[in-house]
């Protein structure tokens, strides 16, 4: 399983031609036409980068980057936006966007800056490596599904820290105490590392 991106622009032909584009280049991708379809898309999936536009029919990009920073998610989140002043810009950073570009634009240089994103997200621990959206133990990928990647992307970005329990819930569709431990203890037998319950806190990947 390669890169999976989610996609927020409410211009519906804009957001097709640019999910056909980077698909062609070995993405997958996730489109959302508004805000609170982002929210719906991000309540059920799990995702290694975001594209949001700024000016979204029924809301704002940037309050959607300030929400995903809210949650704890730690995604790199890039805009795209025919507003050019250096507030919006200004505040599109400080939202905790990584990377904002300016409309009109090639999609070549979309692709380019995407790239650069995702490149450097590499972690590694002991055996265990997280490279382009995919996880491998040695040299073997490891079949994850999408809420046990996201529970072992926060525990490894955060490895030597506790990680609560409703950060994790995030990943989630339907959170609960049993559920997490059952996917802490799948994860375990998967990957061979000591994840450690915090009694009444969370977990750490030691």
């Amino acid at each position: 399983m390669g890169e999976k991106i989610l996609l927020v622009e409410d211009d519906k032909i804009l957001a097709i031609s640019l999910k056909d584009y980077l698909e062609a280049h070995g993405y997958n991708v996730d489109t959302a036409f508004s805000y609170e379809e982002a929210l719906e898309k991000l309540e059920n999936g799990f995702y290694t980068a975001y594209i949001i536009d700024v000016n979204l029919g029924d809301g704002n990009g940037i309050k959607l980057i300030e929400y995903l920073k809210l949650i704890k998610d730690d995604t790199p989140a890039l805009i795209i936006s025919a507003l050019t002043d250096t507030s919006t810009i200004a505040e599109g950073f400080e939202a905790g966007a990584e990377d904002y570009i300016k409309k009109p634009f090639d999609p070549e240089e979309l692709l380019i800056r995407l790239k650069a994103r995702l490149k450097s997200d590499k972690l590694q621990y002991g055996e265990l490596i997280y490279k382009d959206g995919r996880f491998f133990l040695g040299e073997e990928e490891l079949e994850l599904g999408e809420v046990e990647r996201c529970i072992l992307l926060k525990l490894l970005k955060n490895r030597g820290k506790v990680v609560s329990k409703e950060t994790l819930y995030n990943c989630m569709r339907n959170p609960s105490p049993t559920g997490l431990r059952v996917i802490i203890n799948t994860l375990k037998k998967k990957t061979k590392l000591n994840i450690h319950a915090i009694k009444g806190f969370g977990y750490v990947l030691d």
